[in-house]
């Protein structure tokens, strides 16, 4: 049976994955195409965009629900998370989970999708354009994702995961024109990429670490100031399952601010939620009945 580190990992990709290679460098391009038609309103709807996408979507949704389980939710506002998820253009749920999940198992070893310890680029975005690793067929994902693949619904966004970009994108062309096309759709979603692929590079290569983990992983506030609070990796690398990543006062974490909030409106339970206790490090996981926010 093929294995993650046969699938993963610089060492195991061969040649340039064309279709995905082109997609990139026409957004990078249209991204900056946007700065040639600037409107206000066109820039509100990317900035809105984005905060649907990249904290709804990719943090609440993909990471801290998805993947780590780190807290419950109704099924319909699952689904709505991972819509919302679709339109940052990062894959599937499946896809997705199942290469966070690898990360996590193989992080900064041998068979990491995206260590920067295999080059800064490869890290950052080289990993999603060489090779085949990230294309394999549904079997081989499913084995680290196998409680998505038992829901149709997932399923589905996973297979066609492109259409909510498509149907935002339309409605967007018929709201605005071009200029929203081109901020709300190839702009945002640009720089939304590359603030989640700075998770795995930058925070895997500058910052502090508060705890000793075994691999690489830092705290990087520039990177959480704009990825929504995902930037405190070294903490998420120490406790994977919790729902708060920002372990201290001054480590902002808007998707935890949001998950406290569905809380506080009776759609989020279950949470846990690590806690530095003391200056030496002392740790713990807690269910949300323990916690204090």
């Amino acid at each position: 049976m093929t294995t993650a580190m046969h699938v993963y990992g610089r060492k195991h990709q061969q040649g340039w994955n064309t279709v995905t290679a082109i997609a990139m460098a026409v957004f990078h391009i249209l991204a900056v195409a946007a700065f040639f038609f600037i409107d206000t309103g066109a820039i509100m709807a990317a900035v809105v965009l984005y905060f649907v996408a990249g904290m709804l979507g990719i943090g609440m949704g993909y990471h801290r629900l998805l993947t780590h389980r780190s807290y419950k939710t109704h099924k319909w506002l699952e689904y709505v998370l991972t819509f919302c998820a679709t339109l940052a253009l990062q894959g599937g749920p499946i896809f997705w989970v199942a290469t966070h999940r690898v990360h996590h198992q193989k992080s900064d070893r041998d068979g990491d999708p995206h260590s920067p310890r295999e080059g800064f680029w490869w890290g950052h975005m080289g990993w999603i354009l060489t090779g085949q690793g990230l294309h394999r067929d549904a079997s081989v994902l499913n084995r680290y994702a196998p409680d998505l693949s038992r829901d149709p619904v997932l399923v589905w966004f996973s297979t066609y995961h492109w259409v909510s970009n498509v149907l935002v994108g339309l409605a967007l062309l018929a709201f605005g024109g071009i200029p929203y096309v081109l901020w709300g759709i190839f702009f945002r979603t640009t720089f939304g990429l590359h603030c989640t692929w700075l998770v795995n590079s930058a925070a895997h290569t500058w910052g502090y670490r508060r705890f000793d983990t075994r691999e690489g992983s830092t705290n990087n506030w520039w990177v959480a100031a704009i990825s929504f609070g995902e930037g405190w990796h070294n903490n998420h690398h120490a406790h994977p399952t919790s729902a708060r990543h920002g372990l201290a006062w001054y480590e902002y974490d808007l998707n935890w601010i949001a998950i406290s909030t569905l809380r506080a409106l009776g759609l989020a339970w279950g949470i846990n939620v690590a806690k530095v206790r003391s200056a030496m490090n002392e740790d713990i996981l807690l269910p949300d009945e323990e916690a204090v926010a």
